[in-house]
């Protein structure tokens, strides 16, 4: 395997966690709710819900897991904050494989056009 092989390999084995915790409506919705800026406790995450406080801290624990998520202790509470650095990541990794496709449907055209 070539170091590039190994490289883009690598690239998508980091990915993977990320897109894991990204596939499921509840993580999406405390992602969109913690975009705001604003820290949140599970106690707040919960409110307005049918989720319970541990399913809540549940899916907080897998989107902290892939760093999508971190938890920043205040007193006896812990407030969880969104980080959009792997979302601009997984972004760049979306983009090259979206140009990687864009280059083979542009070969492909041009040999059915010959």
């Amino acid at each position: 395997m070539s170091a590039r092989s190994r490289n883009t390999a690598a690239k998508r084995e980091a990915y993977a966690p990320v897109f894991a915790a990204l596939g499921d409506e509840t993580r999406l919705a405390l992602i969109a709710t913690l975009s705001t800026g604003q820290p949140r406790s599970i106690a707040q995450l919960t409110e307005g819900t049918d989720l319970t406080r541990q399913a809540v801290t549940k899916h907080l624990r897998v989107l902290e897991n892939a760093s999508l998520v971190r938890s920043v202790k205040t007193g006896r509470e812990s407030l969880f904050e969104f980080d959009p650095t792997p979302l601009r990541s997984v972004r760049d990794y979306a983009d090259m494989v979206s140009q990687q496709w864009d280059d083979a449907l542009g070969r492909l055209k041009a040999f059915v056009e010959r």
